[in-house]
């Protein structure tokens, strides 16, 4: 029998930690690749909890990535309100405008393909061909940046998280095996409370908790968000709300957006949205593209 490596320990450890113990999420049970691609990006600096209504409602509208692009974004817009960086949801339209266009509407399967969709970066890309088409390729998000780090007691660059990442993925397991890092990160492995005493592959991890965590400094870690109140994010997200519920005068949506003593600041984020084409502007009145 030949010798089993650490890699191979690692992957041991935690396939059996997420042995059927794996979290009961709505994008886990489907291997549509567009439904996989809307969840992805719904999940992007936004947590599960937020993301599971607006999910299922989403879906249920736009079933297709044809029935989204034939939508207009307002109405597209109106179904996200609440999740926050609106941004990505012009972009997943217009990424489903690519795949209606171009792929006849059916998902592309390759890396090249998804990272040439509008908005569609390493991540999304690799998360589409492991939980929608099976393949044997690593997804590395903020929780499996923080474990690989732990692992390896240090630091990580972006293209040495990746290769360590893609090295351990057990063959034939790709799915399974992303879903448990997503899940160990996120419940076991956390930013402020690992529990190390209990870990899988506490023999494998050469940090165990003690000293400085190398997980802060590596790439991909989580970055402390600006405060939320009083900012210009909250400001736009209120405007954006505001407009999808049919306010449309520029003096009644800036007192919306609490900026009432502060109107060139609200006329500044104002047109920023119009700008990026999240509204659209008629004088001084404002509405949903």
């Amino acid at each position: 029998m030949g010798r089993v490596s650490r890699h191979d320990r690692i992957a041991a450890g935690l396939i059996a930690w997420g042995s059927g113990s794996l979290r009961d999420l709505p994008w886990r049970r489907t291997n549509n690749a567009w439904h996989v691609l809307v969840s992805e990006v719904m999940l992007q600096q936004t947590s599960v909890a937020r993301v599971l209504p607006k999910y299922e409602n989403f879906i249920e509208e736009f079933p297709t990535p044809g029935h989204l692009a034939r939508a207009s974004l307002g109405d597209a817009l109106s179904l996200w309100s609440g999740l926050g960086y609106p941004r990505r949801c012009r972009n997943l339209r217009e990424a489903a405008i690519v795949i209606e266009r171009d792929y006849a509407g059916d998902m592309p399967s390759t890396l090249e393909e998804l990272l040439a969709l509008p908005g569609i970066g390493q991540y999304t890309a690799r998360a589409v061909l492991a939980f929608a088409h099976r393949q044997d390729v690593a997804v590395v998000d903020v929780n499996v940046s923080r474990v690989l780090s732990r692992l390896q007691g240090g630091p990580l660059k972006a293209r040495a998280l990746q290769d360590l990442a893609d090295q351990l993925v057990p063959e034939g397991l790709g799915w399974e095996w992303n879903q448990v890092m997503m899940d160990f990160g996120a419940r076991h492995c956390t930013i402020r409370h690992p529990q190390c005493a209990a870990c899988p592959v506490s023999k494998q991890c050469k940090w165990h908790g003690v000293g400085e965590d190398p997980a802060p400094t590596s790439a991909g870690a989580s970055k402390p968000q600006a405060k939320f109140e009083g900012s210009d994010r909250q400001a736009r997200g209120r405007a954006m709300r505001a407009v999808g519920n049919g306010i449309t005068a520029q003096k009644d949506i800036t007192e919306s957006m609490g900026l009432a003593e502060d109107a060139m600041r609200a006329q500044k984020l104002l047109h920023a949205l119009v700008d990026e084409g999240l509204l659209l502007r008629a004088g001084k009145r404002f509405t949903l593209p």
